[in-house]
C-alpha cells in the first residue's frame, strides 16, 4: 500500500505539472528542520552535535512557511532535533495545512502524552504524526540510548490515535538489524499497533555520528530487505513507498541519487546537497538547484555515497520513474 488516494491524485497532478513546465528538478518533499536540539541522544544520529548556541535556536513560523511557499513542495517533513520542543510547533503546522501542504510531524514521542492538551493541532487529511520506532523494546531503546522509550512510543501513539489522528512510524535499520528484527517491528506497528503507513529505510552513516560501525553497506542491505520482504510480508505490510523503491531496497532495480527531489531546509538555509550531508548553504531553493554541483554526488562519484540507500536520495527516483511507466503507474496504483 502506498500513500492515501486524495494524495496519490494531488502528488501526481503535482509532477504532471512540473513535466508540462519542462522542469528538470524540482522538490517533492521538503526535510524542513526547524531547530537542532532534541531530548534524546541517539547515537546513530549527529544532529545534536552542533555547538550549544545552535541548539538553543528556533526557526520563527514566517521563516519555515516561506521557504516552503518559495519552493512549492506538495509535501513537507518536519523534523529536527525534535520538534515537539519548538513552541510554536503547531502554529508552524497549521500554516502550512492552512496551505493545502501534506505535513508529516517527525517526532521520537517521548513528548507526544505531556504536551498534545497544550498543542493547537487537530485531525486533517494533509497532516500526520511519523513517529520513529527502530524496533521492539530491547532494539528501539538501544537505538535512542534510554530505556522505557519504546514503552512510551506505543501509549503514545494509541493516544494519538483515539484523538482520530493519522499516524505514521518510520524505522532505521542498522547492521545490528536482522531480517526478522525488521519483520518483528513492522509485524507489530502493521497488526497490533495498527498504524496508518510505515517507512523503512537504511541509516546514513552522518560523520558526526556517535557510532560510526553499525551502518549497512549496500550489499547488506539488500540482502536484509529481499529475507525481510519475503513470504508476502511486502504486499501485507502497510508501507508508504513506492514499489520501485522497494524494488531497489531489495536489489532488484538500481537508481541514481535525486537529492533535490527531497530538499533540506534548516536555521543555516538549504543545505547542500541532501539532508544528509553538508557542503555548504544557499539562501533560495532555486539557488539550491543553481549553485549545487549535482553531477558529482552519488554512488560511484562521491565515496561518501558509496553506502548510501536513503528514501531521501532515492524514493524521488522511483516516483519520477513510477510517472514515467503506465505499468509502474498502475502497479503503484494497485500497491503491489
Amino acid at each position: 500500500m502506498s500513500m492515501p488516494l486524495h494524495q496519490s491524485l494531488r502528488i501526481a497532478r503535482y509532477l504532471l505539472g512540473q513535466k508540462l513546465k519542462r522542469r528538470s528538478k524540482f522538490p517533492l518533499i521538503v526535510e524542513l528542520e526547524p531547530l537542532f536540539a532534541c531530548n534524546l541522544s541517539c547515537p546513530g544520529c549527529g544532529k545534536i552535535q552542533h555547538p550549544a548556541d545552535e541548539l538553543k535556536r528556533r526557526m520563527p513560523v514566517e521563516q519555515a512557511v516561506s521557504a516552503i511557499e518559495e519552493c512549492g513542495a506538495p509535501m513537507v517533513s518536519i523534523a529536527g532535533g525534535e520538534p515537539l520542543m519548538h513552541p510554536q510547533i503547531d502554529t508552524m503546522v497549521n500554516e502550512l495545512v492552512k496551505r493545502k501542504k501534506y505535513v508529516f510531524l517527525c517526532t521520537n514521542a517521548v513528548l507526544v502524552r505531556r504536551k498534545i492538551d497544550k498543542l493547537d493541532l487537530k485531525p486533517s487529511r494533509y497532516f500526520a504524526f511519523a513517529v520513529h520506532v527502530d524496533g521492539l523494546r530491547e532494539r528501539h531503546d538501544a537505538a535512542v540510548a534510554k530505556e522505557g522509550v519504546f514503552d512510551e512510543v506505543v501509549e503514545a501513539i494509541a493516544e494519538l490515535k483515539r484523538r482520530g489522528f493519522r499516524v505514521t512510524t518510520n524505522t532505521t535499520v542498522f547492521n545490528t538489524d536482522t531480517p526478522q528484527t525488521l519483520i518483528d517491528v513492522l509485524d507489530f506497528l502493521n497488526d497490533e499497533v495498527e498504524v496508518d503507513q510505515m517507512m523503512v529505510s537504511p541509516a546514513y552513516a552522518y560523520e558526526k555520528a556517535p557510532d560510526q560501525e553499525h551502518f549497512l553497506g549496500v550489499h547488506e542491505t539488500r540482502e536484509l530487505f529481499r529475507k525481510a520482504f519475503a513470504g508476502g510480508n511486502r504486499q501485507r505490510w502497510r508501507l508508504n513507498h513506492s514499489p520501485l523503491f522497494l524494488d531497489f531496497l531489495e536489489g532488484k532495480v538500481d537508481f541514481g541519487c535525486t537529492a533535490w527531489g527531497v530538499p533540506s531546509y534548516s536555521l543555516f538555509g538549504w543545505q547542500k546537497p541532501c539532508y544528509l550531508m553538508s557542503d555548504g548553504y544557499a539562501q533560495t531553493y532555486a539557488e539550491l538547484l543553481e549553485t549545487t554541483d549535482w553531477e558529482s554526488y552519488g554512488r560511484g562519484r562521491d565515496p561518501r555515497c558509496a553506502n548510501c540507500m536513503a528514501h531521501c536520495g532515492y524514493e524521488p527516483t522511483a516516483v519520477l520513474a513510477t510517472l514515467g511507466s503506465l505499468k509502474e503507474s498502475l502497479r503503484a496504483a494497485n500497491g503491489v
